[in-house]
């Protein structure tokens, strides 16, 4: 896809505050701190449109860019071990599920996970409510630079392992410094907006 434009829309706390003009969305979701925000400023060639921040919990809504006046891409608020008061946590959930079960429009979720960690009690979580709302479901492992080849295969085994997928179930490999996995990343949100 080329991107012509892409900006910030609104950030929205509950479906009600959702744009309603049946617009096809992809979703970016993971841990806090997976790089959620930097892969949407890498897919989009706009440095520091997507907030990133070291500090994890930086992105607390669901926050909607408005890409080329035809679809969304919306960076949902991270899970785990944000720094922040247990009822925005509660909040950020409700929301989170909400959405996810709810959304009609919703064509994809790109669910990330930082390579140098397994997958953690809230990845599981995630991946069974996706299971349920059968929303169609990428793995992005992230961070991917970060380690080398040795380890990196390791990695991608024990997440193949911990949640129980075989072989050749894809999980697009990730970096936002060399932009490994990019193109990959593109051709299946393409197609997910052609269908």
């Amino acid at each position: 896809m080329k991107i012509i434009t892409a900006e910030f829309l609104k950030s929205a706390v509950t479906l009600k505050d959702c744009p309603r003009d049946n617009r096809p969305e992809i979703a970016f979701a993971g841990r806090s701190n997976t790089g959620k925000s930097t892969l949407l400023n890498v897919l989009l060639n706009r440095k520091g449109l997507a907030k990133t921040s070291k500090k994890p919990g930086k992105t607390q809504m669901l926050n909607y860019f408005d890409i080329n006046a035809k679809y969304y891409f919306v960076d949902l608020p991270g899970y785990g071990y944000a720094n922040v008061p247990l009822a925005l946590k509660e909040t950020w959930g409700r929301a989170i599920t909400d959405y996810l079960g709810q959304r009609k429009t919703l064509k994809l979720v790109a669910h990330l996970m930082d390579i140098r960690h397994a997958p953690s009690d809230n990845d599981h979580e995630l991946l069974d409510l996706l299971a349920e709302t059968q929303v169609p479901t990428l793995l992005v492992a992230t961070k991917v630079d970060k380690v080398g080849t040795k380890q990196r295969e390791e990695a991608l085994a024990t997440i193949r392992d911990e949640l129980g997928l075989d072989e050749e179930a894809l999980i697009v490999p990730f970096s936002a410094i060399t932009k490994e996995g990019l193109r990959d990343l593109w051709n299946i949100i393409d197609d997910c907006l052609r269908s």
